[in-house]
């Protein structure tokens, strides 16, 4: 498979081999996914075996989040300054690192710094894959490529959890790093082998400022809410409130000096299109939804109707496998008809799974909560890489890697959010549950708190997709000219 390219340095070749570099994009992204949702799984374990609390464990997803918080919003300008084999090799370098570290951990301490690492990687690696496909791929045949990336996402989630199942009721946790190993050297080996470098390169000024301000600012939300979604502190904590407050000022200030530097580091113009604003907002809703619904479903299904941790992952397991065969199906559709004929249907979809979600008990089927999970998914499928697609292909060119390093930081700032809120709200239910019961230490009051809390969650990512349903009618077609770049519509 090869494809020309008008996007290219003029000095450079405009042939791409875009298998290769698609196989080493997809199997290091694979990889990066797995380990995040099999470690999730093995969360129980840890706590137990490396005597840490609830709160503490937290911090190996919270320090995952934060760090691609504050990296993610400078891959723009990074992709502007190095190579795509240079970004690629150092992904997987941080990668490979994170994932030794990990598998060799004797202590909590080490493992966080592992998941730091990885953070590290997971940062470089998701803005330069969807750079290199808008670059690669012509705009006609984009869709189906971001959904061959979504089949790759959405896949790797799905079978993490059973997966690290397996593992744990045989192996130790370290085992869950040494399956991965293997695949990112395979993957760095492939890259350099084959990766070709695709943007141009531009060295733009680094400015300190701009990136301290970003880092402070994306960081800070982060962190608040993350340390709000651990179940100790409340909203009206300063360790949230105050990290929050400072985020969102030095956000301010960072988006303020971007739209008056010559070249700023990431550039905000971007927002002057109106199907990418749309297609961001949709992605945040989105990952607010399923990040949220994502954690909260596996501990209804633990604590709950107290399955295994391996029983959980096979029920969640039909619907991530159909999620990720769905997504180049859908990303075909999307090439055809355009989003709004996938993203409102999908919408609706969502709302009405978690409708009946808000309203599960401890002695609803698991047949039911397997086939709401499933076309929860198919929803979802629906969503994500239509909206993101569109959003993008409005951009002109030299704009790719400033609204691929928008969306990618939008969505770990979304999944903090989400999370953080879901938790909060679950954890509150909870405790406004056993405070009117008369044996709150028993097992099924227990049950019954876990069911209270989690409906209220799903509740509250309802609300969160019917806002997405009505600002899915103002999504329109962005037309994509071959070899132009686009002017913002009005």
């Amino acid at each position: 498979m090869s494809t020309m390219s008008q996007t290219s340095a003029p000095s450079e070749p405009t042939t791409f081999k875009v298998l290769p570099i698609m196989i080493a994009l997809l199997l290091s992204g694979f990889i990066g996914m797995f380990s995040e949702t099999a470690l999730n799984i093995a969360l129980n374990d840890l706590m137990q075996i490396l005597h840490i609390t609830t709160a503490t464990a937290q911090w190996l997803t919270t320090a995952f989040l934060l760090t691609l918080g504050i990296l993610v919003p400078v891959s723009g300008l990074l992709l502007q300054t190095f190579t795509t084999r240079q970004l690629f090799v150092a992904s997987l370098l941080f990668s490979i690192a994170g994932c030794l570290v990990a598998a060799l951990a004797p202590t909590f301490s080490v493992l966080l710094i592992a998941r730091i690492l990885q953070a590290v990687g997971t940062a470089l690696l998701l803005p330069l894959m969807f750079n290199t496909i808008l670059i690669i791929f012509p705009a006609e045949k984009r869709g189906a490529a971001m959904g061959i990336i979504g089949l790759v996402i959405m896949f790797a989630p799905a079978v993490g959890p059973t997966i690290a199942g397996l593992v744990l009721q045989n192996l130790s946790w370290h085992w869950i790093f040494w399956i991965s190993l293997p695949f990112l050297v395979l993957s760095l080996i492939f890259g350099i082998l084959f990766m070709q470098n695709v943007s141009k390169i531009t060295k733009p000024k680094i400015d300190i400022l701009s990136i301290l301000l970003s880092s402070i600012g994306f960081g800070g939300v982060v962190f608040g809410f993350s340390k709000s979604g651990e179940g100790g502190e409340g909203w009206t904590s300063p360790v949230v409130l105050l990290p929050v407050i400072i985020g969102l000022i030095a956000l301010i200030l960072f988006s303020m000096r971007q739209l008056k530097m010559k070249q700023p580091m990431l550039n905000l113009r971007v927002f002057k299109y109106p199907m990418f604003v749309i297609g961001v907002v949709m992605i945040f809703l989105c990952m607010m939804t399923i990040l949220s619904t994502m954690l909260i479903l596996p501990l209804f299904l633990q604590k709950g109707l107290a399955l295994s941790a391996l029983t959980a992952g096979l029920v969640l397991l039909p619907g991530g496998i159909i999620n990720g065969l769905l997504s180049p199906i859908m990303g075909s559709l999307f090439d055809k008809f355009g989003p709004k004929w996938l993203v409102i249907p999908g919408l609706a979809i969502v709302v009405a799974v978690l409708f009946f979600l808000s309203g599960i008990t401890t002695t609803s089927a698991i047949v039911l909560i397997i086939v709401l999970h499933c076309c929860l998914m198919i929803g979802i499928s629906m969503i994500m890489m239509p909206a993101q697609t569109n959003g993008l292909n409005q951009l002109p060119l030299e704009l790719y890697p400033d609204g691929t390093a928008i969306m990618s930081t939008l969505q770990q700032v979304a999944g903090a959010i989400g999370t953080a809120i879901a938790v909060s709200i679950l954890s509150k239910g909870m405790e406004s549950y056993l405070s009117q019961s008369s044996m709150p230490e028993s097992v099924n009051e227990m049950a019954n708190a876990m069911v209270f809390g989690s409906q209220h969650s799903f509740f509250f990512a309802m609300i969160v997709s019917v806002i997405g349903l009505f600002l899915a009618f103002f999504i329109r077609r962005v037309h994509v000219k071959k070899g132009a770049a686009q002017a913002p519509m009005h």
